[in-house]
């Protein structure tokens, strides 16, 4: 399949690698900044680096819209593309409603719309098994959701229908798995540094409490801690000692209520 990036960020960089790395054809890539196209385009084969969204004249059937969120309207609002091609987002929270108004708005020839959605953290320096990657995908209209479901297939073992609802349940469930759980950590690598303490010293109870959460029937049920127990003595303690720094005591205080609620 002949596909163009619009984006050239970490999501991007990632799917651009599979696809050609499962024999298919990368056209274009395209970015604001020159030179985060031409980089992109530096690992692949024969794709041509842009800066302007003319595809008109584009051989390319897939367009994989990979840009942030909030620019998805900007940039649709300059989009050219061919006539039926498939324009597809990669995002989590954008419903593909929002993404056919947004193309029946600015564009007279008909564009397939459709998401496919990795479920996944990207990082360009961190490499990815993409067979692991949960592909969520949705379109418009029949020939062109087969035609997703089967380039996720030869990428992925895990590919789903999901539609715009379901999607933005997943999404928000990730924020909570993946993006607060960092945070969480980098919070506590900052504690243990500020008492000029090795963070590799948790790096053991880290991966035990990943494992244990993975295998288990519901994380809740290997939950353990001080605010599991009850323990007020040692809740106590530990607010005592993060007085100072308001924002993990209160990250600290609503995370233990929540965890004794939930247990309640």
């Amino acid at each position: 399949m002949k596909i163009s990036m619009i984006g050239a960020g970490n999501v991007a960089w990632h799917l651009s690698m599979a696809f050609e790395n499962h024999h298919h054809q990368v056209c274009e890539v395209y970015s604001r900044q020159i030179a985060k196209a031409k980089a992109l385009t530096s690992m692949l084969y024969q794709a041509e680096a842009k800066t302007e969204l003319d595809f008109s004249e584009s051989e390319a059937e897939l367009f994989i819209l990979a840009v942030s969120d909030d620019a998805i309207a900007e940039v649709c609002s300059m989009l050219v593309l061919p006539e039926n091609a498939i324009l597809a987002h990669t995002s989590g929270s954008k419903s593909l409603e929002d993404l056919q108004k947004l193309m029946l708005t600015h564009h007279d020839l008909p564009i397939r719309c459709a998401v496919f959605y990795p479920l996944m953290t990207f990082s360009k320096q961190k490499k990815i098994n993409i067979s692991e990657v949960p592909f969520c995908i949705e379109a418009d209209e029949e020939v062109a959701e087969n035609q997703l479901v089967k380039l996720a297939q030869g990428l992925s073992k895990t590919v789903y229908l999901v539609n715009s609802k379901e999607r933005k349940v997943l999404h928000v469930a990730a924020v909570f798995a993946c993006n607060f759980t960092n945070h969480l950590l980098a919070l506590a690598k900052e504690i243990t540094n500020d008492e000029e303490l090795e963070f590799d010293l948790l790096k053991p109870l880290i991966n035990e409490t990943f494992q244990k959460a993975l295998t288990a029937e519901h994380p809740a049920d290997v939950q353990t801690g001080p605010a599991i127990r009850g323990d007020r003595s040692t809740i106590n303690n530990h607010l005592i000692y993060l007085k100072d720094r308001t924002d993990l005591f209160e990250i600290y205080e609503i995370m233990s209520e929540s965890i004794q609620k939930w247990h309640a």
